[in-house]
């Protein structure tokens, strides 16, 4: 897939973890997991958006589109 998703190195930065950030994005853990490991075949703008807020980051620093 080439589009990557870099999630957790942003977590590790912020110092949180998937269970917290899913809690404040109030999302499944589950969910979060499907997405941080790239294996979600889609993302809603309203997830993107909240998961941005909380980490206080844009979308281009979550995702990266590789060859």
């Amino acid at each position: 897939m080439p589009i990557r998703i870099h999630l957790d190195r942003l977590l590790t930065e912020r110092g949180l973890t998937q269970k917290e950030l899913s809690e404040r994005v109030g999302i499944t853990p589950a969910n979060l997991n499907i997405f941080t490991t790239g294996k979600a075949k889609a993302v809603r703008f309203s997830t993107l958006e909240a998961i941005c807020r909380e980490l206080d980051c844009q979308p281009g620093d979550l995702l990266r589109w590789e060859e």
